[in-house]
């Protein structure tokens, strides 16, 4: 009797022993660690578009003649349209492309006279434009008119109002976009290229490039050294009349070899 409980309790400590064991692995087995995508997966490469400062100044002519040198708001209005023309691939490849294309801005935008006292605020705009700036209103849209027109079509989906111009998106019926979309400004990089020279800047301002470059007339030392003068030719002996007395002229003076040497040299 005494076998069979003294076998009962060893059994029952084996089983709590081995319920003991398997708790432990199982509470204190951690929890995996969440993966972390790839920070390079996420972010999107970025299309670059090439200016230089004549397109800088296309696009200030565009926003100054377009929005009737109204003020920033219309500024930022028309240089977001250049802009999503650019970037949607269905005009021209840069900012003077879109400019000037025809029967598209207004006219004589590339040759009128932009007044001094408008730059300051214009730059701003345009420079803000080119940073990744837009007008929060204009969207997509690609096309504007003068505020207050009305056009018998239906695909024009007006999208705000700003410097005397209304702006709108062509959509058809079902409000899909008719013009390719453009790309959103935080998927576009401007790269300025600037103007290139063979000449450093500095010879460029000294020596301008349609200026000949004046040749130094040589050193009159070393012309005369090398061509002396021609020595004049020995005058004609003249004979004296006869009876006339004739002057018979002192010894010259001896001179020595350091005196003879000097004047050697000197004459070449």
């Amino acid at each position: 009797m005494r076998a069979e409980i003294s076998f009962g309790k060893s059994l029952v400590g084996i089983l709590f022993v081995g319920l003991a064991a398997v708790s432990c692995t199982t509470t204190s087995k951690p929890a995996a660690a969440p993966v972390k995508a790839k920070s390079k997966q996420s972010q999107q490469a970025k299309v670059t578009f090439n200016y230089t400062a004549k397109d800088r100044d296309c696009l200030k002519r565009a926003m100054y003649f377009e929005s009737q040198h109204s003020d920033e708001a219309g500024y930022l209005a028309v240089g977001s349209v250049i802009m999503n023309r650019l970037t949607s691939g269905a005009y021209a490849d840069s900012i003077c492309g879109v400019v000037a294309q025809k029967k598209q801005f207004a006219p004589g935008v590339m040759t009128r006279e932009v007044k001094p006292q408008a730059e300051p605020e214009l730059a701003t705009a345009a420079d803000a434009i080119l940073s990744g700036e837009r007008h929060p209103a204009v969207g997509d849209a690609m096309f504007f008119h003068t505020a207050g027109l009305k056009f018998p079509y239906n695909n024009m989906h007006y999208v705000t109002v700003a410097g005397g111009n209304a702006f709108y998106e062509k959509r058809d019926e079902e409000g899909a976009l008719e013009t390719p979309p453009p790309l959103p400004s935080y998927e576009v990089a401007m790269n300025y290229v600037p103007g290139q020279s063979m000449l450093p800047p500095q010879f460029e301002v000294l020596i301008p490039s349609d200026v000949p470059v004046p040749i130094p007339s040589p050193d009159p030392a070393p012309t005369a050294s090398i061509n002396p003068l021609p020595m004049p030719a020995a005058a004609t002996a003249i004979e004296p009349d006869p009876g006339t007395p004739v002057a018979v002229p002192t010894p010259r003076p001896a001179y020595d070899s350091v005196t003879l040497t000097n004047i050697s040299r000197i004459g070449g």
